[in-house]
């Protein structure tokens, strides 16, 4: 005589165990917290975090000195400037032009303010009849550092060059006494123009600086997602996870395989299938929607190779963690990447949490050589040779980290579970 079978639970009845809901609760609001806080504390107020941001000062004066002074206005100026180093938000770097140039095209600075030839006359012909122009300091921008770094330095030059204006202003307003009328005191008072220019121009379809950081994000999603995949197709295949569509339920005979046996399958078929990703990711993002990409070849190889770290780390991480080896992967390689990758708000402008993370953060090491791929035409000193040497490094030690550990599981016996299907 057949058992009856055991009545089947309902939602109503299992809604009202407390230790149903514990867990899940816990943890997504853990999550919600965590995650606000580490986004929203990397960019909320980039101004209040901001120091030391690297910007170039330039004298070209070559104009005699007043009468009465030791040096002409254009080094009075950047010596001034130089020694404010009260509110500490820009790292001035007292340059010739030809350096200042040399570093707005390796990203080194993110602008620069420059004291053209001519100032100190310019200036000091406003009280004389001959005064034919007003003197002007201009202000250089580097788009390529990302836009809100270069509006963060031409602000902070516009400061600086608003208040020699003012100061020189007020020498004149002195000199030319009360003998001047109301309109050339009020020119007097605020006489220097500040202009400002493109020190470093990218293309058009460089989304104002911010394509490096899309197609940093596109690279580290498809090596992400893509060693995910590759992890949960692998484990179906092979018998160790269920196979669920929709409604339709199956489980593969189970294969006998060692864990580092199936770590090694899931990093060599990762390193196949990247191929295709990364290059559809160049594809798509080049052919099909025209960002501004020269070297193409160098960035099709560099695409690659950090594609293929990313999910290298991804295998490792999920061979050593297990079941929650997605989420500690979606924290080391997006969670407290993007905010610590110095790639849309500058690592001087971020906490010093971030700033700390940045040294080895995969998403800060893999922006910098796309930055200069795109936008700095390929220089090594602008941040790509020190991405080639993290990308080694990184999958260095997905390797060792992720052969270690199975190798470690696999002697100590600790297999996998293996249920037979019926």
């Amino acid at each position: 005589m057949a058992e009856p079978a055991a009545p089947q639970a309902t939602a109503a009845t299992l809604l009202r165990r407390p230790q149903l809901w514990l867990v899940p609760t816990v943890l997504t609001g853990l999550l919600a917290l965590l995650l606000s806080l580490l986004y929203m504390g990397g960019i909320v107020n980039p101004n209040r975090n901001l120091h030391d941001l690297p910007i170039a000062l330039v004298n070209d004066d070559t104009g005699k000195p007043p009468a009465g002074q030791k040096e002409n206005l254009g080094a009075q100026i950047t010596t001034a400037i130089a020694a404010d180093t009260g509110a500490g938000k820009a790292q001035w770097r007292t340059l010739t032009r030809a350096e200042a140039q040399e570093q707005l095209d390796s990203g080194k600075v993110y602008g620069a303010l420059v004291v053209p030839a001519g100032f100190t006359d310019a200036v000091t012909a406003l009280t004389t009849p001959g005064a034919t122009r007003q003197p002007a300091l201009t202000v250089l921008t580097n788009p390529g550092k990302g836009s809100l770094g270069s509006s963060l330095a031409s602000q902070i030059t516009t400061k600086a060059a608003h208040q020699a204006s003012q100061t020189i202003g007020k020498r004149l307003t002195a000199a030319a006494g009360t003998q001047a009328s109301p309109t050339v005191k009020l020119l007097l008072a605020d006489p220097v123009v500040v202009s400002t220019q493109v020190g470093h121009p990218i293309g058009t379809h460089s989304g104002l600086g911010l394509t490096a950081f899309y197609y940093t994000l596109l690279l580290v999603l498809a090596g992400f997602m893509g060693g995910n995949v590759i992890s949960n197709g692998v484990d179906t295949a092979l018998g160790y996870a269920d196979n669920e569509i929709g409604p339709w339920h199956t489980r593969r005979p189970t294969v006998p395989i060692s864990r580092t046996q199936t770590l090694l399958l899931k990093m060599v078929m990762t390193a196949g299938i990247t191929l295709v990703s990364a290059s559809l990711v160049l594809v798509a993002c080049v052919a099909i929607l025209g960002m501004d990409a020269s070297r193409l070849p160098l960035l099709w190889v560099y695409s690659y190779c950090a594609a293929l770290a990313v999910g290298l780390g991804v295998q490792a991480i999920n061979a050593a963690f297990g079941g929650i080896g997605q989420l500690v992967s979606m924290f080391v390689f997006i969670v407290l990447g993007l905010p610590s990758s110095g790639a849309t708000v500058p690592l001087q402008a971020v906490p010093g949490f971030y700033r700390f993370l940045s040294h080895f953060e995969p998403m800060r090491q893999l922006s910098d050589g796309v930055r200069a791929i795109l936008y700095f035409d390929a220089r090594g000193d602008a941040g790509l040779t020190r991405s080639w040497i993290m990308i080694a490094i990184g999958v260095v030690l997905a390797l060792l980290f992720g052969f270690a550990m199975t190798t470690y599981y696999d002697r100590k016996g600790l297999k996998r579970l293996t249920p037979q299907p019926a």
